[in-house]
């Protein structure tokens, strides 16, 4: 009679609490009272529309119970009867006009659960960013205490599809390991107070491991966005072939314009040049020194960030100040916790056009196999993705599920019984475990793992199975997919990343990278995302719509 809705969720919700080892189930239900807006709306606090009563407030709720505890905690009964159950209540906070949004009332003094962000602050002084003039071009300027919630997604329980590590990420390597995350992470965008002087700035950008597209569109919009705080031109490097170019003598830095940039998004590669490992960490600080440099930002993968996060610690212990960034770059798009890296999306478009020209040969001959290798050294995501949007594909191998080459043979064998052809799309890591013996081990310069080609192998298995009845053709587009150009959606989330990591120099932060989680742009430090290879889940959702898709059994 007072205009209560009760929301009965199911008897079994998973409750999650950051940082316990695991979750802790609860029976939950929730009172939702309406509100009028502009009002303050504490949690489960009933309030009477159409009158200024309000009911008591609930007392305040026990810390949840350790693992395996399920014992509500009773704050009132429901107008039927029911019991009204509640957990450990979150800040309170504001309703806007539009309830278009929450924005936080609880103390700024007050210990929050977020990734912890290094910064320089305490060596730099604050001031006014020069975007204040126009409250910056009239959007506005984002909070250091902006946060994006890590854990999105509350399970039924533990047997939900995922509900495996619902506290942080999994490895999903040999072992499966699960690295528990904070309840969120620093929100990615400009400061009003920014703690360097654009006129007194000088940085550089270095590109480093493998060719990716977008690589350009990166060094583009760093330059810009810091040309737009009003950096001189004078005082922005372009530092040549990887990090060696910091002190090797046959190639000098560039000075990067604005003129220079100009276009340079259109063409694939890199202009700065790149190469792998081999990186002076001692000396390259002492360039750093040297040069004056206060803004490092470092376009790489896995390795790249990794020495980004190696520089940055140098920097510290030398007494050196100087904000160093990183912006993950992964063609296979293996970097931890980021949604997806930046060229990801061009090589999938590109990789399914390598994918739909093998189903044109493979149906065009008599037993006809396409077999297409894609990029993927540790994670099968390109193979997946590609596989999944071309439509086109009946066995896709990835490095997370090893397979055995006999039920591989059988069931190809059955798909050109059954259709005429078959198309097999292969990730580069894939099947290492049929190949023992044939890989050299180790690791390259940038410690990846030096892998067998796997491609070949699989090629003369099923040529011998099938007795040479059948035309086979191997295609291989590592190289063409890694040199183009980036698409749309690509070529816009380069430009966000690279106006996100000036952004993030500016506001005094250092030893970070920046990149989309959960659909919005965060700040993470960098010893987060590089403690091990994002990777395909083999029980994930992602993978079981493919192979639903496909109807591929197991090879295992």
């Amino acid at each position: 009679k007072n205009n209560l809705y009760i929301y009965q969720t199911s008897s079994k919700m998973l409750y999650r609490r950051a940082g316990a080892q695991s979750p802790a189930l609860r029976d939950r239900s929730v009172v939702v009272p309406p509100a009028p807006r502009h009002a303050v709306i504490p949690h489960c606090k009933a309030t009477e529309t159409g009158s200024s009563k309000s009911a008591p407030a609930p007392p305040k709720p026990p810390k949840p119970e350790p693992v395996g505890a399920s014992v509500p905690v009773t704050v009132g009964q429901a107008p039927d009867g029911k019991k009204v159950v509640s957990v450990t209540p979150p800040p309170q906070y504001t309703a806007t006009p539009y309830t278009a949004g929450r924005v936080s009332s609880a103390s700024l003094d007050e210990e929050e659960d977020v990734l912890p962000l290094r910064n320089l602050r305490k060596h730099l002084k604050p001031m006014d960013s020069p975007f204040v003039v126009d409250n910056n071009r009239g959007g506005g300027f984002v909070g250091d205490r902006d946060r994006v919630r890590l854990h999105t997604v509350e399970y039924e329980s533990q047997e939900s599809a995922g509900a495996f590590c619902a506290d942080g990420i999994a490895t999903f390597g040999d072992e499966d390991v699960c690295l528990v995350l904070p309840e969120w992470a620093i929100r990615c965008g400009p400061r009003k107070t920014i703690y360097a002087d654009p006129t007194q700035v000088s940085a550089a950008v270095v590109t480093c491991g493998g060719l990716c597209p977008g690589l350009n569109d990166v060094i583009q919009n760093i330059v810009y966005t810091l040309r737009d705080y009003g950096v001189p031109e004078d005082n922005i490097l372009g530092i040549k072939y990887g990090l060696r170019g910091f002190y090797e003598r046959d190639e000098k830095p560039i000075t990067l314009t604005s003129e220079m940039v100009d276009g340079v998004h259109l063409k694939g590669g890199t202009m700065l040049g790149t190469s792998r490992g081999g990186a002076n960490i001692k000396e390259i600080v002492r360039r750093i020194d040297l040069w004056g440099l206060n803004m490092v930002f470092v376009i790489g993968g896995n390795g790249g960030n990794a020495a980004a996060h190696a520089i940055a610690e140098e920097c510290e212990a030398s007494g050196v100040v100087c904000s160093v960034v990183g912006v993950p770059k992964s063609i296979d798009n293996d970097i931890l916790l980021v949604d997806r890296c930046f060229g990801f999306e061009t090589a999938v478009e590109e990789a399914q056009r390598a994918l739909l020209a093998a189903k044109v040969e493979a149906s065009s001959a008599h037993h006809g196999i396409g077999l297409v290798k894609l990029m993927g050294r540790q994670s099968g995501f390109i193979a997946m993705q590609a596989s999944m949007a071309s439509g086109v594909v009946d066995v896709c191998l990835i490095p997370e599920i090893q397979f055995d080459l006999q039920k591989l043979n059988e069931y190809v064998a059955k798909v050109i019984e059954r259709k005429g052809h078959c198309v097999v799309c292969l990730a580069e890591g894939a099947g290492q475990n049929v190949v023992k013996g044939a890989s050299k081990g180790g690791t390259d310069a940038s410690g990846n793992p030096i892998l067998a080609d796997i491609g070949p192998i699989v090629k003369d298995s099923l040529k011998d199975y099938l007795k040479g009845n059948c035309d086979i053709k191997y295609i291989d587009p590592t190289y063409m997919i890694r040199a183009i150009p980036t698409t749309t959606n690509d070529r816009v989330y380069c430009k966000v990343l690279g106006q996100g990591a000036v952004h993030g120099a500016f506001a005094g932060y250092t030893d970070i990278t920046v990149g989309l989680v959960n659909t919005h742009y965060v700040y993470m430090p960098i010893q987060t995302i590089i403690q091990a290879p994002r990777r395909v889940n083999p029980t994930g959702r992602r993978w079981n719509r493919l192979v639903s898709a496909i109807g591929q059994p197991n090879f295992s």
